[in-house]
């Protein structure tokens, strides 16, 4: 019985390739150096996975920035700005476009699917040009099969490459990047043709787009593609593979008549009713079933037995031959490997599946499968299911008594936001067009090091206490010294901002090494939901009100929202993520009244992965978005009017949920707007009425590039072309904490300097 990994985590289990990029951008090494480092990473995995057993094992899923970048490089659709004179794409044209340069804007990033992974988004226009620009999926491939591992090359599929993109900046209104299918064909015959000499047997195209919702018109670009390129397949397996949900039927019946395809890999974990589909329309005799029947998104042991039953019954459908074990998708959105986990609770970590414990459980099934069970390692893992199932740590009736008492009630402020708004600015007397930072600064090499030492226990509370407030009373001072109206305290106590909050939450549980790649070289390290929630003690008080002694201005405190820690841990999955949710939103809500209580009068709860967590299927979003904005709401319903009530929504495609948006009943909302060619401003152009304070980002903190104050006063004009003067904010688009200080202060100065301006052309207009 075969087995088979959709793809695998890239940045090494100690974050190798992280820091041997941030090398590469600082200059502190060669472009030698950062190849070195990633072929490394590259021949670790692939031999692992060798080792492992696995028949079918991916390459080319490797990349220094992200897939549908490296895509992008692949067909050679580079935006002219970049001024790319042809030949193989390098380092500087890459990185230009994944983060911009000194002069130039990097192109926009937004989420991948429902992840908090992100992609750089294909700019494209009917005039665009095409040509096979990176050899990457081909050199990777050889460079495996030199190790004498032969892999199943991995190309983003020409379909959804096209329906993730969107029309560059001046195109016809009309335009449609699904009208460029046959322009790109031609580069992916090339790379097919290379594949094939190179001696390549399968390949595998990830078509994910296809659980979405998509017309006829779209579903027939599958055929069409397909059909075209089925010459030049002929002689090779083909793979395509969907993830993340649920296929719809009439995708199903598209993709299965595929004449050119060999083989279907499916998400069985949160696809379930694909495997109902299976079952009722049947499958192809003449293909494979690659079957996901392992979590590639969360950390969880899968329960062996149910899956091996779940495997059975499919091989009764698709015959023994047929059917291969999968991964739901790559799992490059799990931590990499538990054997790092050194002070994990045993307990839980007998719980948990990283990475390279999912390829282990991968080939289990399919020996178990093929005849060959390995019955003490199924009945080890039976043993686990059933000690988590009977914990008494991860159930407590009290928070479960307080999140079942939610219901009944939608938990709004009882004044409607324009007289809040009202009562606020009397209290805060803030002028026209008010300045702010969205929480963060940025981190230095000497705080990252305080915080390391104090956690290893190497310096006194005392110190680290007193490092921290230094760094607090720096922050404040520069933000008073460039004239910001309401300041925050930088965060400098938190290396992440979902992290630092599940510390201090029951029923969370963290790793040291269970880093999860966000985009480029940022990694985040997701804290583990395995019990109810509830807030022991205050977790931000001490901090903002410290911050809050040292200036006579605002000074916000900086909370995560319940939607975004949820959306951003690895949870549970014995109980709805809505029952978590609301959990959570408990919690959050009692710190909120203890900011209120101790002189804090802006609050700023973040929710930048409310829009993350959409469903992928339409007929699901209205259940979702109902509960996660009713959990917002729950945490500070029950404030003074005079407290005013900040959110933050960061790179995600905010204009088809904007109606959910105002249902949050935030008092002001910071929102990421500038990296997106001001995407956002044009639901506001639609006719879209919004009446609470707003501030769309003025720059993207995402690039070193420095903005000057001219286009930033630019920017806010056009703001101000669909927004009302009196509830507009000006603000950076996210956090600062990526940035340096040399990139950031005079960044701040021109983001003032075009407020001030703005306030005195609109003063002598009057």
């Amino acid at each position: 019985m075969a087995s088979h990994i959709v793809g695998y985590p890239r940045m090494g289990p100690k974050r190798e390739l992280k820091f041997a990029l941030e090398s590469f951008w600082d200059k502190k090494s060669s472009a030698e150096d950062l190849q070195k480092v990633a072929a490394d990473l590259r021949s670790s995995i692939w031999k692992q996975m060798a080792e492992a057993g696995i028949k079918y094992i991916p390459s080319n899923t490797f990349s220094y920035y992200d897939q549908v970048l490296d895509t992008t490089a692949m067909l050679g659709a580079v935006p002219d700005r970049y001024v790319w004179n042809g030949g193989e794409i390098g380092f500087d044209i890459y990185f230009s476009m994944a983060r911009g340069n000194a002069t130039l804007p990097a192109m926009e990033m937004t989420k991948w699917f429902d992840t908090n992974y992100h992609f750089i988004v294909p700019e494209l226009g009917p005039n665009t040009k095409f040509s096979y620009a990176s050899h990457k999926a081909v050199s990777e491939y050889k460079e495996a099969k030199a190790l004498g591992i032969d892999t199943v090359p991995v190309l983003v599929g020409p379909v959804s490459y096209l329906l993730l993109s969107k029309p560059a900046k001046g195109v016809e209104k009309g335009f449609v990047p699904l009208s460029l299918l046959d322009k790109i064909l031609p580069v992916y015959t090339e790379v097919i043709a290379e594949l094939k000499a190179a001696g390549a047997k399968w390949i595998q195209f990830d078509e994910p787009t296809l659980v979405k919702d998509l017309d006829s018109h779209q579903l027939q670009a599958f055929t069409h593609a397909y059909s075209a390129l089925e010459s030049s397949l002929s002689g090779l397996n083909v793979l395509i593979e969907t993830y993340f949900a649920d296929v719809p039927a009439a995708a199903y019946k598209t993709i299965t008549s595929l004449k050119a395809v060999t083989g279907l890999g499916f998400d069985l974990i949160r696809g379930e009713k694909t495997l109902d589909l299976i079952k009722s329309a049947g499958f192809p005799a003449n293909k494979y079933l690659f079957a996901g029947v392992v979590d590639g998104r969360n950390i969880w042991a899968i329960d062996l037995a149910s899956s091996l039953g779940t495997l059975k019954e499919l091989e009764t459908i698709v015959g023994k031959d047929k059917l291969v074990v999968s991964t739901s998708c790559s799992l490059q959105h799990t931590a990499v490997d538990l054997v790092n986990e050194t002070k994990l609770d045993d307990e839980i970590k007998s719980w948990l599946a990283f990475a390279a414990q999912k390829v282990v459980e991968v080939n289990a099934l399919a020996k178990a499968l093929a005849g060959h069970k390995d019955e003490a390692f199924f009945t080890a893992n039976a043993a686990a299911q059933a000690s988590r199932k009977s914990s008494p740590r991860v159930n407590n009736a009290e928070v479960q008594k307080a999140a079942a008492a939610l219901k009944g009630s939608d938990h709004r402020r009882v004044t409607n936001v324009s007289s809040r708004l009202e009562a606020q600015q009397k209290k805060l007397n803030l002028p026209l067009l008010p300045t702010t930072t969205i929480g963060s600064f940025p981190q230095t090499i000497e705080l990252r090091r305080l915080r390391r030492e104090y956690k290893a226990n190497k310096i006194s509370e005392e110190v680290y206490v007193k490092g921290i407030k230094e760094e607090i009373a720096q922050v404040v001072k520069l933000q008073e010294e460039l004239d910001i109206d309401v300041l925050v305290h930088g965060e400098p106590e938190r290396n992440d901002m979902v992290e630092y909050f599940g510390e201090q939450l029951s029923g969370f549980a963290f790793t040291v090494n269970g880093w999860v790649q966000s985009y480029g070289s940022r990694c985040v390290k997701p804290p583990i939901i395995y019990g109810d929630v509830s807030r022991p003690k205050a977790m931000t008080v001490f901090w903002s009100s410290m911050a809050q002694s040292m200036t006579s201005r605002p000074m916000k405190g900086m909370l995560t929202g319940p939607v975004t820690i949820l959306n951003w841990s690895f949870v549970r999955n014995d109980q709805p993520r809505f029952e978590t949710c609301y959990q959570i939103a408990l919690a959050i809500k009692d710190e909120v009244e203890d900011l209120e209580a101790a002189g804090i009068t802006v609050i700023q709860i973040d929710e930048a992965a409310l829009r993350e967590g959409l469903p992928l299927r339409k007929s699901e979003e209205a259940f979702y978005l109902d509960w996660a904005v009713h959990s917002f709401r729950i945490t500070n319903c029950g404030v003074k009017d005079t407290t005013q009530i900040h959110t933050h929504m960061c790179y995600s495609n905010f204009n088809d949920i904007i109606h959910s948006i105002i249902d949050m009943d935030a008092d002001v909302i910071t929102i990421e707007n500038s990296r997106s060619d001001e995407k956002l401003l044009s639901v506001f152009r639609e006719g879209v009425k919004y009446g609470a304070g707003i501030g769309p980002g003025v720059y993207d903190i995402h690039s070193p590039r420095i903005p000057s104050t001219e286009e930033i006063s630019d920017r806010i004009k056009k703001m101000l072309a669909v927004l009302e003067t009196n509830i507009l904010w000006v603000n950076p688009d996210c956090g600062l904490k990526t940035r340096k200080y040399a990139e950031v202060k005079p960044a701040l100065s021109a983001m003032v300097a075009a407020a001030k301006q703005l306030r005195a052309e609109l003063a002598s207009a009057k």
